[in-house]
């Protein structure tokens, strides 16, 4: 499949990494960046890097996604409005629209995908999110891969695949955005909590636990929005999980560690010139549980952290103190009569 035209925007570390298995298909690709930097030359995160000679520069975003057959987005949660604002007009009808990025809507608690939708509803049927444990230096190495694309259109979702799937770069298809979406964007949380209780010398044992009771929260919360609890066993859910907790190429685990160690998030924030997507992901992830009734301690304890300015150690004591509870919860409460607590 040769002679597509792939948009990029913006070129940030992980836009500028897919270009790399965009361009691997033989397709052009436009790298939308907001000043002239030159052909070729990949983002400061990515040193070392020299991109295909298919990619091209782009400093005007209308051109870049203008003839464009896949476009992908890969703006930072938050200014992911304003970037499908300022493209709208000039998508092609037929565009399909990859949403790269994990978050919740700060204001509104939406999923990215819905974000998109949202503001570009002339093309809401034609919107997938891809999501996995991919670190973006090593997407742009062309190290091995697992990642999931998902779209309730499975077509849709297949022609991602068939664009960008390389032998270095290895693409599922899932038709469970909502689950993709919720893991991709709840990991980041989770990531937080675990390098928090590393930053504080919990150990071994308490990483072990809070990563395992966290994926729970997270399958909790997507099959409340109908996610299928499988989803948060594969790539998008567990495996992501297990990368973001446990690398220190990770930014969400850095941060939790430096908050931990007595830095508060604004400083690690300003010191390492970082977008960290769990800290606005916690509160939107937070108020999104509670508005939906759902149980989530760990969330709770570090939005508590993060914004109550509660002790880390005094979140860990809350979670250990509180009521027992059985491991399985829901598939009891799905098993038996008994009313559980």
């Amino acid at each position: 499949m040769k002679g597509y035209r792939i948009a990029i925007v913006p070129a940030g570390a992980w836009g500028t990494a897919l270009a790399v298995p965009a361009a691997a298909g033989g397709h052009r690709v436009a790298l939308w960046r907001r000043s002239w930097e030159g052909d070729g030359l990949a983002h400061p995160a990515l040193p070392g890097i020299q991109l295909p000679a298919n990619v091209h520069s782009v400093t005007d975003i209308a051109e870049a996604v203008a003839d464009a057959d896949l476009v992908i987005l890969a703006p930072a949660s938050v200014i992911l409005r304003q970037t499908c604002r300022a493209i709208r007009a000039h998508l092609r009808p037929d565009a399909v629209l990859l949403s790269v990025t994990k978050g919740i809507d700060p204001e509104t608690y939406v999923r990215m995908s819905e974000v998109v939708a949202e503001e570009i509803p002339s093309h809401a049927g034609r919107i997938a999110a891809l999501s996995g444990p991919n670190f973006a230096h090593e997407v742009a190495m062309q190290m091995p891969t697992g990642t999931v694309v998902a779209c309730p259109d499975i077509s849709i979702a297949e022609f991602v695949q068939e664009l960008l799937m390389t032998p270095r770069f290895r693409i599922y298809t899932n038709p469970d955005i909502v689950g993709v979406e919720l893991a991709g964007a709840l990991k980041n949380v989770m990531a937080l909590g675990v390098g928090l209780s590393d930053g504080l010398g919990l150990g071994d044992n308490a990483r072990a636990a809070l990563i395992t009771r966290g994926l729970t929260e997270m399958a909790r919360l997507g099959m409340t929005f109908g996610a299928n609890v499988l989803t948060f066993a594969g790539l998008a859910g567990m495996g992501d999980l297990v990368l973001t907790c446990t690398s220190d190429s990770s930014r969400n685990r850095r941060a939790g560690l430096a908050i931990g160690r007595g830095q508060s998030a604004s400083e690690f924030a300003s010191a390492s010139h970082l977008t960290v997507e769990g800290i606005p992901t916690t509160r939107a992830a937070w108020n999104l549980a509670q508005k939906a009734g759902v149980t989530m301690p760990i969330t709770e304890q570090i939005y508590r952290v993060l914004y109550e300015g509660l002790p880390g150690v005094q979140g860990m004591e809350n979670l250990m103190g509180r009521e027992k509870t059985h491991e399985v919860e829901e598939v009891l409460r799905q098993s038996f009569t008994v009313d559980l607590p």
